[in-house]
């Protein structure tokens, strides 16, 4: 029954080694940025690196229009990774939406309500993504050009595909909590074993690193 799994954490596996080459992107990313700053649209200025989170023009303290180009990890100051400090996460949400949310920009232009809007709308998604575990998966694969379309069954063989059916039939079948229980200590000896490949596959993905590192170009 668990061979049948391991297609399906073969995904989790890349999630732990988008950790890794992210933190090399994040790097690299960071090294590349110290271009030119952007304008403030409203004074003309360069923003500056003021206080506000650089979501607002150093001189003016005009609120600037979100960056799409960045990624969430970096919006919300979590490393690239599958494990993040969910406490930390949401302190940092709440500091955005103190700083961004629209109705601290009722008395605010036009324009500085519209990007208000943006910002908020964007933590949001950004705080929801990185909070759950799954999508906090899929959006890190998302991140290295893996996709997994939504509805479709993806790297999912068959007979794992059939047990997971069962398991939602039972669930729909169950007349009382004892059901409810002996399906529920099935799914979690499922993730105790998903636990001790991860770890395995942690030392794999390692050695995987180590191997690039020694094959790029001094």
């Amino acid at each position: 029954m668990w061979g049948c799994r391991a297609p399906a954490l073969l995904c989790v596996w890349e999630v732990r080694l988008a950790g890794f080459l992210g933190r090399r992107l994040l790097s690299s990313n960071a090294a590349a940025g110290k271009s030119i700053a952007p304008q403030c649209w409203n004074c003309g200025r360069g923003r500056g690196s003021g206080c506000g989170d650089e979501f607002f023009c150093a001189h003016c303290r005009a609120l600037q229009p979100p960056d799409l180009t960045r990624d969430y990890f970096s919006l919300m100051n979590c490393n690239r990774s599958f494990r993040v400090d969910v406490t930390k996460l949401q302190r940092r949400y709440q500091q955005l939406q103190r700083l961004v949310h629209p109705d601290f920009f009722s008395q605010k232009s036009q324009t500085e309500k519209q990007f208000s809007e943006k910002h908020s709308t964007l933590v949001n998604e950004a705080y929801k993504t990185l909070q759950a575990p799954l999508a906090r998966g899929l959006y890190l694969l998302k991140l290295q050009g893996i996709e997994i379309p939504e509805g479709t069954d993806y790297k999912a063989d068959s007979q794992f595909l059939v047990e997971i059916m069962e398991i939602n039939e039972r669930l729909a079948d169950a007349q009382n909590e004892a059901a409810m229980e002996e399906i529920e200590a099935t799914v979690r000896g499922d993730f105790e074993r998903a636990k001790e490949l991860l770890t395995k596959m942690r030392f794999f993905s390692n050695v995987e690193e180590k191997i690039k590192l020694s094959k790029t170009p001094l």
